[in-house]
């Protein structure tokens, strides 16, 4: 098409046409001009007559040839669309003005025109707009002036100054949706921002000194907003105020106003934007309610509001201004969630991340400002610690050391970098086995380990403790009897010749940590079927804030099904979905994974097993169904149904024998019979509807546990736990406070993981202890011996310590 074009301008050029104009035989026929005669020495150009229209006329057969040619090429270029005969409008046309039919050549003419200008639409890409932008048309249908390119162009260029120059080339489709007023005005500031190239215009600049190809009156025109708005987007533009620029409101948010919406939200920080907005009204302050929010928002106030109202609880209504209290509620679900990510970490053997380590620091920073740091743990004394290293090491490789020579150390670091402090003994008054006070002496030492807090300590005779005259021998025996016993202190104290009080405090030291199971054997053993139950105990001094229940807290167990190991034990002031994800967690970092939980029906245990065991599967209790259905019976048709609603018993033995059913699939049968009937029941008892909901409810996690060897039907393993539990705990009428419960648990783990169960149990248990049962080698352990009710040979290879 392009060359067909060039061949038309040199046609033309050839029989005189000027080239300033080649599109005249577009526009108007060309025009001869002929000369006559002359006047005072100048030539005259006029008209000429018939005979100089004649030579015109024959003289057109090359123009008409060009005109040809060039719709050829235009009617192959676009794919040959349209007749072919098109090309001969011009010869048309040329021999209808040498008839001097010159209506017809009109009418041809106009009709040639129009194929002109439909082929020039049809080829596309013949008007380019930087073409038209210049003022020059002759080179239409050749690309662009500019790179010669044909398609839209976007080029880039980094000026020296820092500066960007974007130059654009071509047809391009811009489509921005009107539903917010920040798009708006980025088009406007956009279509503002265009220059062309050569404008020359001296007037209507802007403040940076361009000429815009679009002017702020057709902007306001285009986009219906004052001319004056124009003028201040590209003010807030140029300024990099861009605050101002995204104002919600059609109204400026002036930096004034901010600040007095800011200041009133700090006056009033329990207030909502509601009432801000409402009391600067009545100040007489001009304001809308989406520039307070705006304000709110630019200034971090309003994420501020939202981070203090998770953490703490205030008066929404501002009508006190006492101290915020911390959200117990948040603090908890803030560290259940840390817990779960740093357990997730540590199971895969990663370092925590740096974000994680930021909010455990927050979170104690938190707690300690707030007074509910977390409670020291209790430590044990030096020679307690001693004590139990004899109780829980093999009795043989005791005896390998006590033939060994006697190194001496300190106590309190295990530092053999010590040295004698005077060669005057100190007598140390203790009793013997009769009961008579006896003295030894015992010397004084100076430990050189700069990281030793207490540098100097006094090395006592195996068996002593510090600071008492009862030998550690009758610590262990008050263990023995007062927990394996089932005894109780005051007896306990008599027995030994001390007082009550003295034994307990005997007994409540074994209960300063939990028994570290994974540290003592190097692995931990289960059968991966765990069973889960708390039980609820009086704890009088706690801190619990004033409610029904204050004075009650519950204690987890956590029970292997098939070897009754006590897993895990612990106390929580509240019954509530947070409590059991925390037992669960706590359970988690001790390093078990059960592929089998066991509940009863409480609905709080469904999430926290499905968010801490994902992969376990969940199973309650059936008999605990069972004794749920019989209860929800007596309450829809009374105390004595059975007697006198036949069809309500029939009913009742009917979902029982859902449960009896010995295999999977016919317990879903006689399931499926037992819901068909639900219509025809609830008709007649609408009360009945939540005897079939409670079975929809928990049915999928009642069906796993029927005909399936691995999963109990029940959760009796639990409860045999918590009934020896109860044993002691009887005794108590209650603990004193959380800290002497928390020890009870430890004291209480302890003693039963080793104490063998009794010759009247199950063939299976009998003579064998908890820990025996999952498969730990504990026969030669000293505690073994005490928890099944002997005495160890006395005394232990022990180095008690001041």
């Amino acid at each position: 098409m392009h060359i067909w074009l060039v061949m038309h301008l040199v046609l033309l050029a050839k029989v005189g046409a000027t080239v300033v104009e080649p599109l005249g035989w577009v526009t108007c026929p060309p025009r001869v001009l002929v000369w006559q005669g002359r006047s005072c020495g100048r030539h005259r150009r006029v008209w000429g007559g018939e005979g100089a229209r004649e030579g015109a006329w024959f003289a057109g057969w090359q123009i008409a040839l060009a005109r040809s040619l060039c719709l050829w090429g235009l009617w192959q270029c676009s794919g040959q669309k349209g007749l072919g005969w098109i090309v001969l409008l011009p010869w048309a046309i040329w021999l209808a003005r040498g008839t001097g039919a010159r209506w017809l050549a009109g009418i041809l003419w106009q009709v040639q025109r129009l194929v002109m200008v439909w082929y020039l639409l049809v080829d596309g890409a013949l008007l380019v707009q930087g073409v038209l932008q210049r003022g020059q048309f002759w080179p239409l249908g050749l690309g662009c002036v500019a790179c010669g390119e044909e398609g839209p162009q976007v080029s880039v260029e980094r000026q020296v100054d820092g500066s960007y120059q974007v130059r654009l080339s071509g047809q391009f489709n811009l489509h921005l949706s009107g539903d917010h007023c920040f798009r708006i005005r980025l088009l406007i500031v956009f279509l503002g921002l265009l220059q062309s190239e050569g404008d020359g215009r001296r007037s209507r600049r802007t403040r940076d000194g361009r000429t815009p190809f679009v002017r702020q009156e057709q902007l306001a025109a285009w986009f219906g907003v004052p001319q004056e708005r124009v003028s201040q987007y590209t003010q807030f533009w140029l300024e990099g105020n861009w605050a101002r620029l995204l104002s919600l409101h059609a109204d400026v948010l002036t930096t004034e106003l901010r600040q007095r919406i800011v200041d009133v939200f700090a006056t009033f920080p329990q207030w909502s934007s509601e009432r801000v907005h409402h009391y600067l009204r009545q100040q007489g302050v001009r304001v809308a309610a989406a520039q307070v929010e705006q304000a709110a928002e630019e200034s971090g106030w309003k994420r501020l509001r939202r981070g203090l109202s998770e953490r703490y609880a205030w008066d929404e209504s501002g009508a006190t201004a006492g101290p915020w209290s911390l959200r117990e509620s948040w603090l908890v679900q803030e560290l259940l969630g840390l817990v779960d990510g740093l357990l997730a970490r540590w199971e895969e053997g990663q370092q925590p991340a740096p974000e994680e380590r930021f909010q455990v620091h927050d979170l104690k920073t938190l707690a300690e400002t707030q007074g509910i740091g977390e409670a020291p743990a209790q430590k044990a004394p030096p020679w307690l610690l001693q004590v139990e290293r004899a109780l829980f090491k093999p009795l043989g490789s005791g005896v390998e050391e006590a033939g060994a020579a006697e190194v001496l150390r300190c106590p309190y670091c295990g530092s053999t970098d010590v040295a004698p402090k005077t060669k005057k003994p100190r007598q140390k008054s203790f009793y013997d086995e009769q009961g008579c006070l006896q003295q030894v002496a015992v010397y004084r030492y100076y430990c050189h380990n700069p990281q030793c807090a207490h540098k100097s300590f006094t090395h006592l005779p195996a068996g002593l403790a510090p600071y008492s005259r009862y030998r550690a021998e009758l610590r262990v025996l008050a263990l023995q009897m007062y927990a394996w016993g089932y005894s109780t202190y005051r007896r306990t104290g008599a027995a030994l010749g001390a007082c009550g009080m003295t034994a307990w405090r005997w007994v409540g030291a074994w209960g300063h940590a939990l028994l570290p199971v994974a540290a003592l054997f190097g692995l931990l053993r289960s059968s991966g079927v765990v069973g889960v139950d708390e039980k609820y105990v009086l704890v009088p001094k706690n801190g619990k804030p004033d409610e029904p229940m204050r004075r009650w807290m519950y204690v987890y167990l956590a029970v292997d099904v098939w070897t009754y190991d006590l897993l895990h034990i612990a106390i929580y002031p509240h019954n509530t979905e947070a409590a059991a994800k925390t037992f669960l967690l706590a359970l988690r970092a001790k390093g078990y994974h059960p592929d089998v939980l066991v509940t009863d029906l409480r609905a709080d245990y469904g999430p926290a097993i499905a968010a801490v065991f994902p992969q376990a599967e969940h199973h309650e209790c059936i008999f605990h169904a069972m004794q749920n259905v019989h209860k929800q019976f007596k309450e829809v048709y009374g105390g004595h149904y059975q007697q006198r609603n036949a069809e309500a018993a029939a009913l009742k033995q009917r979902i029982y024998r859902i449960f009896q059913a010995p295999t999977r699939a016919e317990a879903q049968q006689r399931y499926a019979q037992v819901l068909s009937e639900r219509a025809r029941v609830v008709q007649d008892t609408p009360a009945a509807a939540v005897l079939f909901d409670f079975l929809e409810r928990h049915w999928p996690t009642l069906l796993n546990g029927i005909a399936d060897p691995r999963i109990p039907a029940t959760n009796n393993a639990v409860e045999l736990v918590i009934r020896r539990f109860d044993q002691h705990y009887r005794g108590f009428c209650g603990f004193e406070s959380l800290q002497t419960a928390q020890c009870y648990l430890a004291v209480f783990e302890k003693v039963y993981r080793f104490t063998p169960f009794s010759a009247d149990a199950q063939r299976r248990i009998r003579h064998k202890s908890p820990l025996q049962l999952a498969g730990y080698d504990v026969a030669a352990l000293p505690m073994t011996i005490l928890c099944a009710g002997l005495s160890v040979a006395w005394p232990l290879t022990l180095v008690p310590n001041p």
